[in-house]
């Protein structure tokens, strides 16, 4: 780098200008032809060096805003399909009404949410010169004019009341679904921008070869220089584009454990960075979504198994005891297998869903345990359609309720009672009763059952087992599927289930109903 050289004084030019006394000039010393002449051979350096320079800053600007671009993309693509979908639906079930939407934290303006991605994206269609995702982006813009549409029906049959089910047809036909493209629409803008940041990078290693090139031919006049330049274009700017070359490939074939370790301390370092900031978010919001699916599967099983209550093991164990004591030991052995089955099909190989035949059986065999012990007053009978039994529930519905007759109806009452057991169709849905003749319950006590069963589980101390049931029923089914109850004080309690007929669990969130 060339030092600053003052100008030579003339100390007798000044005097003699001073005086009046002007001589000729000097002409150009040897000193100042040299100077012009190494500032001469270094200008085409400098045009090189201000060259390299502001082609790396463009380039770094470049992918700065693809960067920008994607990181905006994804936020909607991890994001707003959950938030839309989730607002509408507790606009439609009346969770909240849409004046005090603001007032629930958990909640959306659709709006906002509307006017927010239709901002942003539409300030991305005037910056992206990209065809494809330019296609993408006009595609998503116009899935949002249509989403809007179909918020204003949703909304305006909220507004005037009722509706409900036409409004949750429009959440199932066309809110879900338009959601659903615009994050498809989302994510292939950035497979897009993605493909377009791996251009840039093979354009930028196309331009440093050629910066290069003419670095070799200008090495016949400083070969020190070219040198020089030669490492700092080889060494601080063509291997970390390459490290960062790599990784950006392997992200976009879905390795999101890749890592552009750069330390150039440069505007290529800060885009790795930027660039690593963005695959670790990715890498963490894709396990994230993993676990909370695999521990969504278990929840509801482990909520109502870890209800089982202990003591029955024991009771039925005692039972089994005082059976062989008393030389039954066929009844002993019929009560043994009866156990084996309840708690084989507790189990279930990890299913959610089983069929009516299983919890049949699983029902069947827990009143069969029972029966022994409360011979003297406990009868029951199942009376399920035999044409039922293929249809799906969730694991362990019946079997609480058929527990809760038992040790809160017929084991108070002081003769014979029974639980009657049935399951019907009525048109899409299964119909299934658990009635007991036990001691049944007063209104009020009957009105505070209600009220504790429609309350979240982990809310309630009375009727666990019940409430259990019930929001297992509304998470996997519904809001519109549960529990009834019926009873009154001294003739016993009606337990009524209502769920979707459903034959098999199909492949997604699709059901095949019968």
């Amino acid at each position: 780098m060339a030092k600053n050289i003052p100008k030579e004084s003339n100390p007798a030019m000044a005097r003699s200008i001073k005086e009046g006394l002007v001589k000729d000039p000097v002409q150009f010393s040897i000193g100042k032809k040299i100077l012009m002449l190494s500032v001469a051979a270094m200008i085409p350096f400098l045009i090189l060096s201000v060259v390299l320079l502001l082609s790396m800053t463009r380039y770094s600007r470049t992918y700065g805003e693809l960067v920008s671009n994607m990181t905006i993309a994804n936020n909607y693509n991890l994001n707003f399909k959950e938030e839309m979908d989730e607002s509408l639906y507790k606009l439609v079930v009346g969770y909240v009404d849409y004046e005090h939407i603001h007032e629930d934290g958990t909640l959306k303006d659709p709006y906002e949410l509307i006017g927010e991605l239709r901002g942003d994206f539409e300030r991305l269609v005037d910056i992206t010169t990209e065809p494809e995702s330019r296609t993408w982006l006009e595609s998503l813009i116009r899935n949002i004019e249509t989403l809007e549409k179909r918020v204003n029906d949703i909304l305006e049959n909220v507004r005037i009341g009722g509706k409900y089910d036409k409004n949750i047809e429009e959440l199932d036909n066309n809110i879900y679904i338009l959601t659903e493209l615009i994050q498809e629409n989302i994510q292939y803008y950035i497979y897009y921008q993605t493909k377009s940041i791996e251009a840039v990078t093979d354009d930028l290693q196309h331009q440093i070869g050629s910066f290069i090139v003419i670095c070799g031919l200008l090495v016949v006049i400083l070969v020190a220089f070219t040198i020089a330049m030669t490492f700092v274009v080889t060494g601080d700017i063509l291997h970390p584009v390459k490290i960062l070359n790599d990784a950006t490939k392997k992200i976009g074939s879905g390795d999101f454990a890749a890592r552009a370790m750069v330390s150039s301390g440069d505007e290529i370092e800060s885009l790795a960075r930027s660039f690593n900031d963005m695959a670790e978010k990715m890498q963490a919001l894709l396990n994230k979504t993993k676990e909370d699916e695999r521990r969504m599967r278990w929840l509801d099983l482990r909520l109502l198994q870890e209800q089982i209550n202990p003591h029955f093991l024991y009771n039925t164990l005692d039972t089994i005891v005082w059976l062989i004591e008393g030389n039954q030991e066929d009844e002993a052995v019929d009560m043994v297998v009866a156990l084996s089955d309840f708690f084989r099909l507790v189990l279930s190989k990890g299913r959610e869903l089983i069929s009516l035949r299983e919890e049949k059986e699983h029902i069947n065999s827990y009143l069969g345990i029972q029966a022994v012990r409360y011979r003297d007053i406990l009868e029951y009978e199942i009376r399920i359609d035999p044409s039922l039994y293929d249809y799906q529930i969730l694991k362990l519905t019946l079997q609480p309720l058929v527990e809760n007759a038992l040790y809160h109806g017929i084991k108070y009452k002081r003769a014979r009672g029974y639980i009657h057991v049935t399951g019907t169709r009525e048109g899409d849905n299964l119909r299934l009763e658990v009635c007991d003749n036990g001691v049944g319950m007063e209104p009020g006590d009957l009105e505070q059952l209600r009220r504790d069963i429609r309350r979240p589980c982990s809310e309630t101390d009375k009727g666990f087992g019940l409430a259990n049931v019930n929001e297992r029923i509304h998470i996997h089914f519904g809001p519109e599927y549960g529990m009834k109850i019926w009873s009154e004080k001294g003739k016993g309690t009606t337990v009524e289930l209502t769920i979707p007929a459903i034959k098999k669990e199909s492949e997604g969130e699709g059901r095949e109903k019968g």
